[in-house]
């Protein structure tokens, strides 16, 4: 073979591989940003699960505008785990309380605080 052909195989090789290693990297990327994406929705569906137990008066299993009296999140009807992550609550005073999302797949983790109106503020994401 010729030098010239030996070189177009030579840099033919070259951006295959680069095409392949950014071609991983961006689909590892859209998975992280997926998982973000679905465990948001998870924890606005909490917020909003949240509020509606807020509000409701305990004699029909709500919280009596306090949130202390609530063990975990089942107390508002809502999932501990599904297969976007696990929400863990915590901090619970009479307003609001702390939710910590942590992904299943992609090790995303997402801390709100959450309020009788929803979601306070915007939710510290931690992504890998």
């Amino acid at each position: 073979m010729g030098q010239q052909q030996l070189l177009l195989i030579v840099l033919g090789t070259i951006i295959v591989g680069v095409a392949v290693v950014v071609g991983i990297n961006m689909f590892t990327q859209g998975a992280v940003n997926a998982e973000r994406d679905a465990m948001m929705q998870d924890i606005n569906a909490i917020a909003s699960d949240a509020a509606a137990y807020w509000r409701k008066p305990a004699a029909m299993g709500g919280g009596a505008r306090d949130f202390t009296n609530a063990t975990d999140l089942t107390s508002f009807g809502s999932d501990s785990s599904n297969a976007n992550g696990t929400y863990v609550m915590s901090a619970a005073a009479a307003t609001s309380f702390t939710l910590t999302g942590t992904g299943a797949n992609e090790g995303v983790v997402i801390v709100a605080t959450i309020t009788q109106n929803g979601i306070s503020g915007s939710p510290a994401i931690t992504m890998p």
